[in-house]
């Protein structure tokens, strides 16, 4: 049955190189610790049948709130379940609790939905089939069915989103995107990939949040932790030996969050015949907290061009829209 099936990864001592200047888990760490689990599970269940052996690959990971921080010297127990499968992709959701090992206190971190696609490892452009999962109860299908339908919608609309590059300007002000705005140049070397040589999705988000941690850090130069990412999709896959450019601008302000567009784009310099191309790309939400660990407010970004104000008022409508989805999730239901 699909819920008996769960893989939970040996609990990880949070170290100080897993962690920023106030001893706050980075968001990063914990998103490749949170694909680690998701590619395991999804790998060993789509190799369940005799078949042409296959490697699970992340496709898409939903949106994901940090419920509340991780840090140095934690105990981070990460435990994933398959939750439903379509004809080629397998939907899991991991949960990440943090432990206090002197306390004993646990607190949930995180949780997580992510899709994998099974890729064959003779023919890395051969999506297999997945092994079907038995459900304990009819709804868990339908209402399986009814993500996989919506993140398929989406995927289809961000892919059309993804022209434009971030530009450097020379002398920004500070508040303004330019100020702010930051890259991270990373060339893959075989511990970054798979069996197949393909980059993992947990090492993409890794360096797709550290990039995010830049922007916010330069933007209020006080400690920022990630409370929240957008739905990221990996629009295709990255080689060894490919060079990848992170790229990542402020979009939004609220009075105490930044939202950070983060862009990552992969140079096949061992290939000529390939062009660069857009590999995947995703919102961040920072806050501010002070040294007590209160959140702060932040400097409001200064738009300058059209296209910058015309982000910030795309940020604004995402961030209305999830305050206005909260509270209604926080009102008592009738």
């Amino acid at each position: 049955s699909a819920f008996q099936v769960q893989v939970i990864l040996l609990p990880q001592i949070m170290r100080p190189d897993d962690a920023n200047v106030a001893g706050n888990v980075h968001g990063g760490t914990i998103l490749k610790m949170i694909e680690e689990a998701g590619a395991i599970i999804s790998t060993r269940h789509c190799n369940s049948q005799n078949g042409e052996r296959c490697v699970a690959a992340l496709a898409r990971v939903e949106r994901t709130d940090f419920l509340s921080p991780m840090c140095i010297g934690e105990v981070a127990h990460v435990s994933a379940e398959i939750t439903y499968t379509s004809k080629h992709s397998v939907e899991v959701q991991v949960n990440v609790l943090s432990e206090n090992i002197l306390t004993g206190a646990k607190k949930l971190t995180n949780k997580a939905t992510l899709w994998y696609v099974p890729l064959s490892l003779k023919n890395v452009d051969k999506v297999l089939e997945v092994p079907p999962v038995v459900y304990s109860r009819q709804e868990q299908e339908e209402e399986g069915r009814k993500r996989y339908e919506a993140q398929k919608l989406e995927r289809m609309e961000t892919k059309w989103r993804n022209g434009d590059i971030v530009q450097p300007v020379l002398n920004p002000e500070p508040n303004t995107v330019s100020y702010s705005q930051s890259s991270l140049i990373h060339l893959v070397g075989p511990s970054d990939c798979t069996l197949h040589g393909f980059v993992h999705g947990g090492v993409t988000m890794k360096l797709m949040d550290e990039v995010a941690g830049i922007v916010a850090a330069r933007h209020c130069k006080t400690n920022i932790v990630t409370a929240s990412v957008d739905a990221i999709n990996f629009h295709d896959k990255i080689r060894k030996g490919f060079v990848i450019t992170i790229s990542g601008r402020m979009t939004f302000t609220s009075n105490k969050s930044m939202e950070i567009e983060v862009l990552v784009d992969a140079d096949p310099v061992v290939d000529s015949s390939q062009k660069r191309y857009r590999a995947a790309s995703a919102f961040f939400t920072y806050v501010s907290l002070s040294q007590e660990g209160r959140s702060l407010p932040v400097p409001q970004l200064v738009p300058e061009t059209e296209d910058e104000k015309k982000r910030f008022e795309e940020g604004k409508g995402r961030y209305l829209q999830m305050k206005a989805k909260r509270q209604g999730q926080a009102e008592p239901q009738p």
